[in-house]
């Protein structure tokens, strides 16, 4: 955590100097002074997401090379699957509801469509050879395949 520190350390610098230069120039470069801090802490925020977005496309890679795609994810465990169940049918509590008594019939057989599409995407997303997709090794002639 060595690196987050001594980016931690060089902003905060940043910002010491920032306020001396605006305690020595006055008013009038205040908003000078502020944009170019804002600048530069843009500038670490930008770098900060290109590395992670890098890091995170070289993971891709290093799966899809592997040819470890078929399975959930580790994202993917029991628990969230059984938590989204559990937040839908919540939810399906009030939306029967208003869906009920504003349309009556057809509002509720629309919030329950709903309410089945967004579970069956879900158990889709989770399990992509469910609903008659491809079951088995992906193909090796994917696009997304490099």
């Amino acid at each position: 955590m060595t690196g987050i520190d001594s980016h931690d350390a060089e902003l905060k610098k940043e910002l010491n100097a920032t306020l001396q230069a605006r305690r020595e120039l006055g008013d009038e470069y205040e908003s000078a002074l502020v944009d170019s801090f804002l600048e530069k802490v843009d500038q670490r925020i930008d770098g900060a997401v290109e590395r992670r977005v890098r890091r995170q496309m070289a993971e891709q890679q290093m799966v899809v090379a592997r040819g470890s795609r078929g399975g959930p994810k580790p994202t993917d465990s029991w628990g969230e699957r059984f938590g989204f169940g559990i937040v839908s049918m919540v939810l399906a509590i009030p939306l029967s509801a208003i869906g009920g008594g504003i349309a009556h019939l057809p509002g509720l057989l629309v919030a329950w469509a709903g309410i089945v599409g967004v579970n069956a995407v879900q158990a889709a997303r989770t399990n992509p050879g469910l609903f008659g997709g491809r079951r088995g090794k992906p193909s090796q002639d994917s696009e997304w395949e490099g």
